[in-house]
């Protein structure tokens, strides 16, 4: 089972942020979404085993083919792909 990160905030919807600890840009989303005082789970796939791994990849290219990050789940059925501020405080304030 994947190793899921709770932060507290103001309830927008179920959000899942796919991220890998490494990139530059899932930790400015992070950190947008913090600043917006978002509650959210956030799971970074780079530090899950292997076969996790791969089950976490498949979920997220239903949401994106392209399995790039970061990735934001929102209620299961609306995605934000990629780094984009705009987009993410539009759908969030």
């Amino acid at each position: 089972m994947a190793k899921k990160v709770h932060v507290e905030g103001k309830d927008k919807g179920y959000i899942l942020l796919y991220a890998l600890s490494t990139c530059v840009w899932c930790k400015r989303t992070k950190k947008l979404l913090d600043k917006l005082e978002v509650a959210y789970d956030y799971i970074d796939v780079d530090k899950e085993e292997k076969e996790e791994r791969a089950r976490l990849e498949e979920l997220i290219e239903k949401h994106n083919p392209a399995v790039s990050f970061p990735t934001i789940l929102i209620d299961e059925d609306e995605c934000i792909i990629g780094y984009k501020p705009t987009e993410i405080k539009r759908r969030f304030e």
